[in-house]
This record gives C-alpha cells, structure tokens and sequence, in this order.
C-alpha cells in the first residue's frame, strides 16, 4: 500500500517507535525491503538517494518502486533521499513519489530556509511531504570524535560543536518558517563505515524535540548500538535512515558464497539472490531495533 510519510509518522509518534527508511539502489534491495516489511508486519520507507542516481536513473527505477509499494501488504512510503536541488526533489514527485527530502544543509541558514520553504509549498499542493535536515552530518572519517569539542578533519570550519549539532531554538525557528514535515538532526552521527566509535548528544534530541513538532530524523546510524538506537527513540527519533549495514551484509554474503564454491562455476544469476536474501534478514534485525522489540 503506496502511502505518505506523514501516514507513517503519524502511526510512529501515536505508538512511540520509529519507521525504518531503508535504500533501495536496485531491483534487489528494494525487494529485500519489502519482504522484509511484511514478513515483520510493519510499514517501512523506501529510499532512493540522489547519490545513487549513476547507479539507476530515477526515472528508470520509480515506477518499479511506486508498483511494489502500491502492491505490498504493508504501508510503504516511497522517498527521496538527500536530494541536492529542487528540481531534483520536482522530479520525484512527477515519478510518483510519496515524500522528498531537500538537503541543503551545507548551505546558509538562510538559503536552507529559502529552497525548504519553496519546496515545501510545491509538494504540499500535490499531496506529498517533505523532509529537510539542519546541522551537519558528516561522512564518518570526518565526523565529531566527541562532544567536547575536539575536532577531526573535515571540521576545520567550525569552532565547536554548536556549529556542528541541531539547535533547539534554530530548529523551531526553521520549521516554522518553512512547513517542513520531518526534520533530520544532527546530534553526532555520521554516514558510512565507522573508524570510531561516535559519540552522541543524545539528551540533544528530547531538547529538540520539546521545541517543535514535527517527527525527527536520524541519519548515520552505523555504528550504534541497540542500546543508543532505542534510547535515540525513546528521546524522540521517529524515522531512522539504514543503509551501509545492510548493502555489507549483501556483499559479505556473495563473498563467502563465491569463496565456498572453489573451483566450480559461478552464475552471475545466482549472485543478486544471494545478496537479497541476507540484506532482508538485515533488515529484518533493524525493523525489530527500530520497533522498540529486541
């Protein structure tokens, strides 16, 4: 069942859990996803990033997405993710998909306000909802070692982490001029593979979440543990980007496949099945995580 963001959340911020928005960079993980989805018996957001695009053309891989939503046993929302540009986030929608999310976080203030609020008016009038993010994010070998204000590469602009992290008083500020419908925080979470451990502001998101009330994002959840997803939760995280974890299990299963077989043929055909069938048991770990029930 093709649905909103919004549906989502609603359902989320009623019950207290967080929805899992997963990526889907071709046929497979998409697939994966939505098994993994209704075999748990939970709605689920289906990404597409705009960091992906060379890999499938969103105009080649939406319509596939929007049918296996429509036709799922479950609510699937069917999302932009980090797109760079208006007119990027314009396209998903004339593809047919349920939410965008406008990042201009490297941006101004300002100019994130600005795009936020014009992109927002559009997807507001056909029935979509918008996500945007404030702070920083980084890409985990350039994230914050700490909360103390020591620095790593990548940071160099920044004076301290109040430069780096989600404001409270900013974040009200930004949804209401804007309208935006969920908003991505920055609170010491970073993309992509760990080399440390990060360290997090987690009371950071209670904070924010006192000032505004809009479902809040976490991305860059690689790393955490159980314990730091579902505390993130109970503080008010309701959507939780997942990726790098779940693209690993799929290349760690083709790998030890390929290994066994020794000297004996390998199918490409076989390979894309392989790796489906351990990114949805991946996915299923995280929905369980992100459902509040491990």
């Amino acid at each position: 069942m093709l649905v909103s963001l919004k549906e989502l959340m609603l359902d989320a911020e009623e019950k207290g859990y967080a929805v899992g928005a997963f990526n889907a960079c071709n046929y497979e993980s998409l697939t994966a996803v939505i098994e993994a989805a209704e075999e748990m018996g939970v709605g689920v957001i289906l990404n597409h990033a705009e960091v992906h695009f060379p890999l499938v053309p969103i105009e080649e891989i939406a319509p596939i997405m929007v049918e296996r939503a429509k036709n799922a046993k479950v609510p699937v929302c069917v999302h932009l993710d980090h797109g760079l540009s208006i007119e990027t986030c314009i396209k998903a929608i004339q593809c047919g998909f349920t939410s965008v999310m406008l990042d201009v976080s490297g941006a101004d203030y300002e100019t994130n306000v600005k795009e936020t609020a014009l992109i927002c008016k559009y997807a507001h009038s056909v029935g979509v909802t918008v996500e945007a993010e404030l702070g920083h994010i980084f890409s985990s070998d350039n994230g914050l070692e700490s909360t103390k204000g020591k620095e790593q590469e990548g940071l160099e602009n920044y004076n301290s982490v109040e430069d780096v992290y989600t404001d409270p008083d900013t974040a009200k500020d930004f949804v209401e001029r804007t309208g935006v419908d969920a908003l991505a925080i920055a609170f010491g979470t970073a993309h992509g593979v760990y080399k440390t451990k990060p360290v997090l502001d987690l009371e950071r998101i209670k904070l924010i979440k006192e000032k505004i009330n809009v479902p809040l994002v976490m991305h860059g959840g690689s790393g955490l543990s159980v314990e730091e997803f579902q505390t993130a939760i109970k503080n008010g995280i309701r959507k939780i980007n997942y990726y790098t974890y779940m693209a690993l299990a799929g290349g760690k299963a083709v790998k030890e496949f390929i290994e066994a077989q020794g000297d004996k043929p390998i199918f490409f055909h076989d390979l894309p099945l392989i790796a489906k069938q351990a990114m949805k048991e991946n996915v299923k770990e995280a929905i369980k995580i992100f459902s509040l029930k491990v």
